[in-house]
């Protein structure tokens, strides 16, 4: 349905095109990239090691719909910047596939035991998809941004490689 394919720099107009203000690129990047987002973020962004980037391509059509990234930079590898850009595949599900291809490469080729990812504790949808896989909050995880003058809470959600693959089949 899905398929995660290497982010080249002939993706970087149709991301920049998805991120229309600075609350989405906030939502979907954390305060990584300043608004408006540019050719020259997203070059650095991509030269960086500690960071596997994709676009994410639905398969029927062929047709990118979004945007990944694995992320390296701390001991726990990190689901990152899930952004489903064409607003028509939004709602359908697909979320929860574009998480579990992710979670493939690390469990199984990579072969890490635990993963992350931070979600605003507004974005309802997404923490439900999350819930839905096998992540749940972790408590001690929370932290706080200010955008535009009004405060975002994130929080942490974890996700045990032994508990993925016991459930993994009745999730996704």
């Amino acid at each position: 349905m899905i398929e995660l394919q290497s982010f080249l720099n002939e993706d970087f107009e149709r991301l920049i095109s998805w991120v229309n203000s600075e609350e989405e690129l906030v939502q979907f990047a954390g305060p990584f990239f300043t608004f408006p987002l540019t050719n020259q973020q997203l070059q650095k962004y991509k030269e960086r090691t500690d960071r596997r980037s994709f676009k994410v391509c639905y398969q029927a059509t062929a047709e990118t719909i979004g945007h990944c990234e694995l992320n390296f930079q701390s001991e726990i590898p990190r689901l990152s910047r899930i952004l489903i850009g064409n607003e028509t595949f939004r709602g359908k599900g697909l979320g929860r596939k574009i998480v579990a291809a992710m979670l493939h490469i690390l469990f199984n080729e990579i072969n890490v035991e635990k993963v992350d990812l931070s979600v605003f504790d507004w974005n309802i949808a997404a923490i439900k998809c999350y819930e839905k896989i096998g992540f749940r909050i972790n408590e001690g995880g929370v932290s706080q941004i200010v955008v535009n003058g009004k405060t975002w809470t994130s929080l942490n959600m974890i996700l045990y490689k032994k508990e993925f693959l016991a459930n993994s089949q009745a999730l996704l």
